[in-house]
């Protein structure tokens, strides 16, 4: 093995993917993980910090997209219409990539671990997308439910999407669950006006 990997964070991404989805993510090691891509258990702790990273790198960037698109929201956007943004620039980093989401999913699901750590990150998003709307001015509570609603549709959304039969665009899922939403608020306020 030479000392310079092409590509070598995505070919040990792709070779655990393949492991966790042929043998278990509990049945794997950063060994095996290393050795399919073709490089050494030192050169995957480079790159990640453990086999969960695998699954889990790139959070950062997703929240970061996420809060830029929120906060990049006209003056005159409502709450939600900001978060319907930060949705958008959701879609457009993992949109591209279905079977590898779909891929990743299943293997989380499997995983009682791995579920509770994706609970975390989804927390984690929404507490950011929180700050940047009272950055944004607005108030709380307000700002923590517009933050959770959007995560809660990101989350449906996402899902939607991954299991779909046919192929589909993220995006358009992501507004088809958030119009969605608001359909079921709106019913929700005339029936509470009768």
């Amino acid at each position: 093995m030479g000392r310079w990997e092409p590509d070598a964070s995505g070919r040990l991404r792709q070779a655990a993917m393949e492991l966790y989805v042929e043998r278990g993510f509990e049945q794997t090691t950063v060994a095996e993980i290393a050795q399919r891509a073709g490089l050494t258990a030192r050169t995957f702790f480079r790159y990640f910090a453990d086999k969960r990273e695998v699954l889990f790198a790139g959070s950062e960037l997703l929240q970061e997209e996420m809060v830029t698109a929120l906060e990049g929201a006209p003056v005159s956007a409502s709450p939600m219409d900001a978060v319907g943004l930060a949705l958008d620039a959701a879609a457009a980093m993992l949109g591209g990539r279905r079977e590898y989401s779909r891929r990743r999913q299943s293997v989380i699901a499997a995983n009682a671990d791995l579920r509770e750590r994706e609970l975390i990150k989804m927390a984690s998003l929404s507490a950011a997308l929180a700050d940047g709307l009272r950055r944004r001015g607005v108030a709380d509570p307000d700002a923590s439910l517009a933050a959770e609603a959007g995560i809660a549709v990101f989350r449906v959304a996402f899902e939607r999407w991954v299991y779909a039969r046919r192929s589909s665009d993220l995006a358009q899922v992501m507004r088809e669950s958030l119009d969605q939403l608001t359909t079921l608020t709106a019913q929700r306020n005339r029936r509470g006006t009768r």
